[in-house]
This record gives C-alpha cells, sequence and structure tokens, in this order.
C-alpha cells in the first residue's frame, strides 16, 4: 500500500464482524480477493457487541484475521485498529509475524491506543463509552489517555525491535523485556507497514513520528470539516518532526449504506477532495449476495472513473 503513489485513490473492505459468522465472512474476503479494485480487507478488535443487543456473536481478531490470511492469496489485510490494550506488545509482535508469514507478507499492522477513560458521547460514539461493559467482562482495565498514547508508543519501538533484531532487552515505563528473540522474522522488511488509527492531537504525534498510514472514522462519527482540520494537524506534526507529510497516506472508515449508492459516492467523493486517498468501505452484517462486487460496480468505478479523469 505504502508503495503506490500518493494521489491514486485505493480502496478496502471493512467487514464488521458483530453478529456475522465465519462463513459469512470468508465469502465475502473471498469474492473480494478476486477482485483486483480492492486492495486490502479488514477486520475490528473487539471481543463483544458495541451496538445493539449485547448477545451477538463475534469472533477474536487476531485469530480471525489468520485464517483469512490463509484462505486468501492477494488482498492486504489487518485490523482497523489493534486495541493495544488486549495484548501485551511482545505477544501481538509474535501474533503480527505469525500473520505476515502465512499471508506470504500481506499484513498492514494496524494500531490504535484502545481502551481509554472517555466521557459520554466522545469521538462520535452517542452515550456511555462501549468499551467500559467490554473491558470489565474480560477483565481489562481502562487507562487515562495521555497514559494510552505513551503505552502505543513503548509498543511501536517493541514491534519495530522485534521485527529487525535478533536479541533485545527493553525497559520503558509500561512495560519490560528482557533477551526478547522473535523467529521467524516477518516476510516484510523492515516489519509490516504501520497503520495508526485516531484523531487525538497526541495521537497524530505518533503518526508524524512513526506510522506509514493514518486511518480516521468518517462520517456520521467524524464530519468532513472535522477529518479535515485533524488532516492539518497531521501536516503540522509532520513539519515539527522533519517529515514530509505527502509520505503518510491519509486513510478513512466509509460505512456503506446498500441502499443508497449515490449518496455514498457524494460523500466518499467529499472525502476524497479534503485529501482522503485510501477509503476503507465497512459493510455491515449481514451482508448481501455478492456485496464486494456490488461495491466494484456501484462506488469504486465510479469514482475511480472520476479521479483519473481529472
Amino acid at each position: 500500500m505504502t508503495d503506490q503513489i500518493q494521489h491514486r485513490v485505493t480502496f478496502g473492505i471493512k467487514t464488521t464482524p458483530m453478529r456475522a459468522s465465519y462463513e459469512e465472512i470468508l465469502r465475502v474476503w473471498h469474492e473480494a480477493d478476486a477482485l483486483p479494485e480492492i486492495a486490502d480487507a479488514w477486520l475490528w478488535d473487539h471481543l463483544m457487541p458495541i451496538a445493539g443487543p449485547k448477545d451477538g456473536q463475534i469472533l477474536e481478531g487476531w485469530t480471525l484475521l489468520s485464517a483469512l490470511a490463509a484462505q486468501t492469496q492477494r488482498l492486504r489485510l489487518g485490523l482497523l485498529v489493534t486495541s493495544n490494550r488486549i495484548r501485551q506488545p511482545a505477544v501481538l509482535g509474535k501474533i503480527a509475524t505469525t500473520v505476515d508469514v502465512i499471508s506470504h507478507g500481506r499484513l498492514v499492522m494496524g494500531l490504535g491506543v484502545g481502551g481509554t477513560l472517555q466521557p459520554p458521547n466522545a469521538g462520535g460514539v452517542t452515550g456511555e463509552n462501549p468499551a467500559l461493559a467490554e473491558y470489565e467482562a474480560y477483565g481489562l482495565t481502562l487507562v487515562p489517555p495521555a497514559e494510552g498514547i505513551a503505552r502505543l508508543a513503548e509498543t511501536i519501538a517493541i514491534l519495530k525491535r522485534m521485527w529487525t533484531e535478533e536479541v533485545f532487552d527493553f525497559h520503558g515505563h509500561y512495560y519490560t523485556l528482557k533477551g526478547n528473540r522473535n523467529e521467524p522474522k516477518p516476510v516484510q522488511q523492515p516489519g509490516p507497514p504501520l497503520l495508526i488509527g485516531g484523531w487525538g492531537t497526541r495521537t497524530l504525534r505518533l503518526v508524524a513520528e512513526h506510522a506509514d498510514i493514518w486511518n480516521i472514522p468518517g462520517p456520521p462519527h467524524n464530519t468532513l470539516d472535522y477529518i479535515t482540520q485533524r488532516s492539518r494537524v497531521l501536516n503540522a506534526h509532520c513539519v515539527a518532526v522533519g517529515r514530509d507529510p505527502q509520505t503518510i497516506t491519509r486513510s478513512v472508515q466509509y460505512i456503506v449504506s446498500y441502499d443508497d449508492p449515490a449518496g455514498d459516492r457524494k460523500a466518499i467523493r467529499d472525502l476524497i477532495g479534503a485529501g482522503m486517498t485510501h477509503i476503507v468501505l465497512s459493510l455491515r452484517s449481514p451482508y448481501p449476495p455478492q456485496v464486494a462486487q456490488w461495491l466494484v460496480e456501484e462506488i469504486i468505478t465510479p469514482l475511480r472513473a472520476e479521479c483519473d479523469g481529472r
């Protein structure tokens, strides 16, 4: 993904695995794998439903990703995004290495801060923070946002060293490793591309310092004006650290409506006009038959024709 020219818009899909079976998700991924117009496919990283009834089924993200990596041939793939609060960094590094090996070098390492203490209605999510019940149910702890950012920075440092060094120690404020070894190394060297998801100012600083790709949820979670403003903040961080802002792919998630492709095209056209060059089309379950082909015909191909015709 990071080898593509920055001004060509690319498209991915996201199968939100909430109340969806493995067979349903695999069907969509198989279909997308055969369609070159779709560059990548994504899951998420939740352990319980975050909307609607609480008793719906959800499959664990990295385990599911590993199975899908073995069942596909072409798609780039990852979690949009991995919660840094669920797994210890070195364990995550080993898991991600394994998926990159299984996929023959197709992993994109999607990372986010994960569960932090947030007030109601924060981050475009209406009501109480959905992470509260999820983390309590699985024995996980929410942390203040500043601590979450600091932990994420340490995780990034650990992953990079696991993927390139033979053996190392790590002494951070939150994590300590002694004699870490990680073999085999990822197929991709010096490691899978790093995608960081988020929109807070401190998160965007980490994006500027470390990421190949920045991802932010689009409407209705974040407005077009807010996304544009956050992109300007990222540009300023890049200048501050001496990095060309154009070297970071701007990625946005957009939830597809199914019943209004014209409206979807308009919203995505506006996001592209705001500088977003990677559009992840997020699908709600149940997934319609041949939904990936429908996305190509109704959304991707018309928008690609417009972009290429400029």
